[in-house]
């Protein structure tokens, strides 16, 4: 009769509880900034990917009026807003025009939606 044994082919290796490398507080709080700067170095590399079409879109239409004297951007929002809306359309022309307030002078030409009914 023959006899088959089994050796373990590598002995255990014996686990150190205590560790040799101890890290100061300036070495925790650099490797915090580097962690920190790692992360968000990944974050802007993988926000910064460019979400626009290869196409181009179309402008909207739009046409020039002359502010006359007495003319307010109510006023001539008013006239162009079929929806009662009037504080949104002051904002798309304020918008069209880059317009830092709301004021006027006459002669001033402005641009303002096309309002089809």
């Amino acid at each position: 009769m023959s006899t088959l044994s089994l050796a373990p082919a590598f002995a255990p290796v014996p686990v150190r509880r205590g560790s040799t490398v101890r890290l100061t507080r300036r070495g925790r709080l650099v490797v915090f900034l580097t962690s920190l700067f790692l992360v968000l170095a990944v974050a802007f590399m993988l926000a910064g990917g460019a979400v626009g079409t290869g196409s181009s879109g179309e402008p909207a239409p739009t046409e020039i009026v002359q502010v006359a004297p007495g003319d307010t951007l109510w006023g001539i929002a008013s006239e162009i807003a079929t929806d009662g809306d009037v504080r949104s359309m002051m904002n798309e022309i304020e918008r069209l025009n880059a317009l830092e307030s709301a004021g006027l002078s006459a002669g001033q030409k402005l641009r303002v939606p096309v309002v089809s009914d």
